[in-house]
């Protein structure tokens, strides 16, 4: 049997374990980074996985080629054909400023998966994953 002091720390120590856990929970759900290179950095790792990777018919005669790295302040990701890399995109899919304000052109926006990759883009910028 603990005596009331002892009842009393324990209690203080529970409370406290439990406070610190809710302030834990509030530091770790941090805020999304809105600038344009975190955003298309989401966007391209996205878009590999639910693109390219996954076997979607869509984009079967495409490989992601992203120029992350712009010295134009324009960090984009580019939708190319699989077997002429050189060519030109298919897909263009570009931010700027912060927060970022983003731009998609190109023959597959323009065609039948348009809406699916506006919504997609839409999605994985604001901090949402999956496909």
């Amino acid at each position: 049997m603990l005596s009331s002091s002892r009842c009393g720390a324990a209690a203080a120590l529970t409370a406290l374990a439990l406070l610190s856990g809710c302030q834990a929970g509030k530091q770790a759900a941090s805020t999304v980074d809105r600038a344009a290179l975190p955003t298309m950095e989401r966007v391209a790792l996205n878009a590999n996985t639910c693109w390219f990777k996954s076997g979607d018919k869509a984009f079967a005669d495409y490989r992601l080629a992203p120029e992350l790295n712009s010295f134009s302040g324009r960090p984009r990701i580019l939708a190319v054909p699989r077997h002429k890399p050189e060519a030109l995109p298919a897909l263009v899919v570009q931010a700027e400023g912060s927060p970022a304000r983003l731009d998609a052109f190109g023959p597959l926006i323009d065609g039948a998966t348009g809406e699916r990759i506006r919504r997609d883009v839409q999605r994985w910028a604001a901090g949402r994953s999956g496909c």
